[in-house]
């Protein structure tokens, strides 16, 4: 390594052995300034296709990609305040960190962001995708992410399972024609003055001209605003792609993503009147440490034809500690803990085949095995006497195959498609109480039908209809109760447009429906969970954006969504489901001039109820009541510089401008107000070599 070599690569083994294997393909990939480079093959297999807002106009349904510029510009802190600017979306923060995301669509609940399909890369993120769809582990942060790509509709052929809230499929950084080396530093203060530091370090280029190597290393530091937030994220990544002929492209990874966090928990309405920043809960906290990887083989044929093989899997452990306390201001008695292990494996092939005559189709297949294995305990310590015991002990095994099929069927030379397709799922779920002896098995079988049809029928117009059948499976601790449960199923259904009105003005409309058949929901201790009955969504997504000519460098959006919910059997019959508001409205204002970016984006959020008898007053405990509105603006200004030939990027930002007080209820066993972040300060700095 030559004097030029960054300190940080000296001091990482990892970073400096690639660096070196880098260089001594240096000459190549720098005369051939990535010319030389075999072009990525493009992965038609996939049915969304390339995660940039160009392919999403195209998108038989509602859909919207935030770009990496997009991304940075916001001034965003992680990735949960990013999506507040995916029309649909609501967001509750939990940690104030970023490490647990409470993502929900269209008025389906966020907790836990159990009901939307998360992917990175196109691989299921959650821990056991079939069998515990909530995020209680995340293990993926903001500086890694490229792209994120948010399709709410038309999706449930070819994505599942758990596909009523559509797909986020989080896109990671790709490997560089040319070596390249990014640093960057953020750190954010927040209004109590507590520091959060977030450092990351890439670096990747291709080897000659065929093989791509690439290391990502992220560290997270200190603590959220609140009292009892320490936080410590470890996420280093190593990925590699190899064209070992013109047509064919293995990609391979390896990720160790580790966290280790103090939760500050909940607080009742009175000590939420004392001080917001304090934590009442000194016992709880939560540690996540999983290992994943994954290999795709895609080949290209004769005739526009391609197969694709995914494989992925990972080894993952959580734990969430916690108190008994029956409220968030008295004390506890007992240290509960709930440790999972998770072992889980996929393997995914498909074909996509170009059919060319009097009409063109595309025809599309896939087959996908998944094996989950999760080891599920609760513990339980006296702090009086010390007394350990065990009241839970329970193994869960699941063995989940899908398939599906679609064609899309191309006519007046294109510019109207039509695809109709069929996904099959059949889940194989087994119970076991360790402690008991006792077992359960559950199987869900269904065959979920889906029509997409996009018709450019102006070079201005894009209109889009679309409805499939969905569903979720029944999930691990549901089985627990016993019980003969079928899986939520949901029928959805999307017409919308987008229009270029003029070169300047964007517009896009979305009406959606989903109607629930047969929900799940906890009935009490005793019985546990019953398929209770229907539920219904419908609503409206409306956007714009305007670029005046007056003003070069400037955008200007909005955009609005109006949710409509009902419970429409049960106990609560006619009433609005719980976390669901009705109306969200997100505004930005991007200009960018000579190196110099500025933005300011606020969103507004209505209110809504916590439980679905639809509680107005709020009890003591603050674990029921309705939740207020809130608005929030950001602001964040950047410049692009060189400094002695170097790439640099500086950015400065406001969070919460206004330092608005908002809450959300509690998540699981910490119920209560939960404090959202107030005013804050981020502060970026980025180097590219």
């Amino acid at each position: 390594m030559n004097e030029e070599t960054p300190r940080r690569l000296r001091r990482s083994p990892v970073l400096l052995a690639i660096a070196t294997l880098l260089g001594s393909g240096a000459a190549t990939a720098q005369t051939a300034a990535g010319a030389a480079t075999l072009p990525p093959v493009v992965v038609t297999s996939d049915w969304l296709g390339p995660p940039t807002p160009a392919v999403a106009r195209k998108h038989p349904g509602a859909r919207t990609v935030l770009t990496e510029n997009e991304l940075a510009d916001s001034g965003s802190r992680t990735l949960e305040d990013a999506l507040r600017q995916v029309p649909g979306l609501a967001i509750a923060d939990e940690s104030g960190t970023g490490i647990l995301p409470n993502i929900g669509v269209r008025g389906l609940n966020p907790l836990r962001s159990e009901q939307v399909l998360l992917l990175q890369d196109g691989i299921p993120l959650t821990l056991a995708p079939y069998g515990q769809t909530g995020a209680s582990l995340f293990p993926l942060t903001l500086q890694a992410v490229q792209a994120v790509d948010v399709a709410r509709g038309g999706v449930a052929v070819h994505y599942g399972p758990n596909n009523v809230g559509g797909v986020i499929n989080f896109v990671t950084k790709r490997i560089p024609n040319e070596r390249t080396f990014t640093a960057k530093e953020s750190v954010s203060v927040a209004r109590s003055g507590r520091v959060l530091t977030d450092s990351y370090a890439r670096l990747g280029g291709f080897v000659g001209e065929s093989l791509g190597l690439q290391v990502q290393a992220n560290a997270i530091e200190g603590e959220g605003e609140r009292a009892h937030s320490k936080t410590s994220v470890r996420n280093l990544s190593l990925d590699a792609e190899w064209f070992p002929t013109d047509r064919t492209d293995l990609k391979a990874g390896v990720q160790h993503y580790t966290t280790r966090n103090e939760l500050p928990g909940a607080l009742t309405p009175r000590a939420y009147a004392q001080d917001r920043e304090q934590s009442t809960r000194p016992l709880d906290r939560f540690d996540g440490d999983t290992t994943r990887a994954h290999l795709t083989v895609t080949h290209k044929l004769a005739g526009g034809a391609q197969v694709q093989w995914k494989n992925f899997g990972h080894r993952s452990e959580r734990i969430f500690a916690f108190g008994n306390a029956a409220s968030a201001d008295a004390a506890s008695t007992l240290r509960q803990s709930s440790p999972r292990q998770f072992r889980v494996y996929g393997t995914e092939p498909s074909v996509s085949l170009d059919l060319s005559g009097p009409v063109r189709q595309k025809l599309m297949a896939g087959l996908r095995y998944m094996r989950e294995e999760v080891d599920y305990k609760v513990d339980a310590t006296n702090l009086a006497t010390g007394a350990y015991a065990v009241p839970r002990d329970w193994r869960f095994e699941n063995d989940a195959y899908a398939a599906y099929l679609s064609d899309t069927i191309s006519l007046l030379d294109g510019r109207l498609k039509i695809t109709p397709g069929v996904r099959h799922e059949d889940v194989r779920l087994a119970y076991r109480n360790n402690a008991a002896g006792t077992r359960t098995n559950d199987t869900t079988k269904d065959w979920l039908p889906g029509l997409d049809i996009g018709w450019q029928a102006t070079d201005a117009l894009f209109l889009f209809a679309n409805a499939h059948r969905s569903l979720r499976p029944v999930q691990f601790t549901q089985i627990t109760f016993g019980g003969d449960l079928a899986a939520e199923r949901a029928k959805n259904y999307e017409a919308g447009l987008r229009w270029a009105a003029t070169p300047q003005l964007d517009f896009a409309a979305t009406a959606f429906r989903f109607q629930f058949d047969n929900k799940l929901e906890f009935v009490n201790a005793t019985v546990g969970f019953r398929n209770l009955g229907q539920a219904r969504h419908q609503g409206a997504e409306l956007e714009a954006k305007w670029r005046p000519q007056a003003v070069r460098g400037l955008e200007v959006g909005a955009a609005y969504t109006l949710v409509d919910t009902e419970q429409q059997s049960g106990a609560f019959a006619g009433k609005e489901l719980p976390y669901a508001p009705r109306r969200q409205l997100g505004v930005q204002a991007t200009w960018r001039s000579d190196g110099w970016t500025w933005n300011l984006n606020g969103h507004y959020q209505s209110d809504m109820y916590s439980d679905g008898a639809n509680t107005s007053t709020e009890n003591a405990t603050g674990s029921v009541g309705r939740i207020p509105s809130y608005v929030v603006w950001n602001a964040q200004v950047g410049y692009a510089f060189a400094w002695k030939g170097t790439r640099m990027k500086a950015g400065l930002g406001i969070n919460n401008l206004l330092d608005r007080d908002y809450y959300f209820r509690g998540v699981d066993y910490s119920q209560g107000r939960m404090p959202q972040p107030g005013r804050g300060v981020l502060a970026t700095l980025q180097v590219d070599l």
